[in-house]
């Protein structure tokens, strides 16, 4: 048991070494934001840790070396967020196993922003003119190999499309102002699309119940709108996982412990650092919490998940409620099978 613990020290020291080092708060600009939207009500309700732990086909949002442990043949899963504002999204994924090479997945995820108002400004006594209605659009599609290449070590890749489309706007080519007679418009379309990659790892340190695991994420070119250039938000997260009965020895078959840490160090903004826990009966019936430092509304995670088997068929549903300072609470539904 001891062992075990000092295992588990060195590796919370490791996971938490960047925090302590790269402490400092950029605030440089990122474009494609909702990539980082965070996906699968099993993770959000562990306050967001999702790189260790979840080994479904959603997986492959957080780390797409997680697909390395899944045990079954095919997984499919859907996810949807009611989020603030408005603002919704949802996310699909699926996997399948190619035998001793390895595990192959392919994803979805979409945005629903609504409508929105357009105006122009105009030279009139409200300043503007409106121009209708008019719904931003976003997604990305995405395909992933993963491959377990012992019982202790997992590596993934994820290659992916991000696609977003802002709508149209009218800029001046000439003239001075809306008031000058020689003044020429013109419109310009606000969308572009930008390949990106993920890469990720994991290690179990057999036996201990700890796992540790690494993600880089959203590498890619610079974007440019009009004459403003910015990359896709990138990222490098850290997370260890501890199975708290394992650790200590008193592992059994009707309950599960979990408390896990993750850090996320983003291009723009300060380090994250996320706590979760996760408590099971039978593998089965699951109650999750978490809690978020650093995030500018975010914090408490609240969740609770079903799981299954009938016959060769698993499957989950899961929920997580995010509480934001500012906002109402942003609900997450995520169903799935195995088999």
């Amino acid at each position: 048991m001891k062992k075990n613990i000092y295992n588990f020290m060195i590796v919370l020291l490791i996971a938490l070494i960047p925090v302590l080092v790269w402490s400092v708060e950029k605030k440089a600009q990122v474009g494609f934001r909702f990539l980082e939207n965070p996906i699968s009500a099993e993770a959000i309700g562990q306050g967001g840790m999702g790189v260790l732990g979840i080994e479904n086909a959603n997986t492959v949002f957080w780390n797409p070396s997680g697909l390395g442990w899944i045990e079954s043949k095919y997984d499919v899963s859907a996810n949807y967020t009611r989020g603030i504002a408005d603002i919704n999204y949802g996310a699909f994924a699926g996997t399948f196993s190619i035998g001793k090479i390895g595990i192959m997945a392919i994803d979805l995820i979409y945005m629903d922003y609504g409508n929105f108002n357009g105006t122009i400004r105009a030279d009139n006594d409200d300043g503007f003119i409106e121009t209708g209605t008019f719904s931003p659009t976003a997604f990305a599609v995405g395909m992933s190999f993963a491959q377990r290449v012992s019982d202790r070590f997992s590596y993934g890749v994820r290659l992916k499309y991000a696609y977003q489309d802002l709508g149209s706007v009218t800029i001046g080519v000439g003239g001075t102002d809306v008031d000058d007679t020689l003044l020429v418009t013109d419109i310009v379309e606000n969308k572009h699309g930008e390949p990106a990659i993920d890469i990720g790892a994991t290690y179990d340190f057999m036996n201990s119940g700890i796992r540790f695991g690494a993600v880089i994420q959203n590498v890619s070119r610079e974007v440019t709108y009009v004459r403003e250039a910015f990359p896709l938000p990138f990222s490098v997260s850290f997370s260890l996982r501890a199975d708290l009965l394992k650790l200590l020895n008193k592992d059994n078959n009707l309950h599960q412990l979990i408390v896990g840490i993750e850090t996320t160090h983003p291009r723009d903004y300060k380090e994250k650092v996320k706590f979760g826990c996760e408590y099971s009966y039978l593998n089965s019936f699951i109650v999750r919490a978490g809690y978020r430092i650093n995030y500018d509304e975010r914090g408490l995670t609240l969740g609770l998940g079903l799981n299954k088997k009938i016959g060769n068929t698993r499957l989950r549903f899961d929920y997580a409620y995010e509480i934001y300072d500012s906002f109402n609470g942003v609900n997450t539904f995520t169903i799935g099978t195995s088999f």
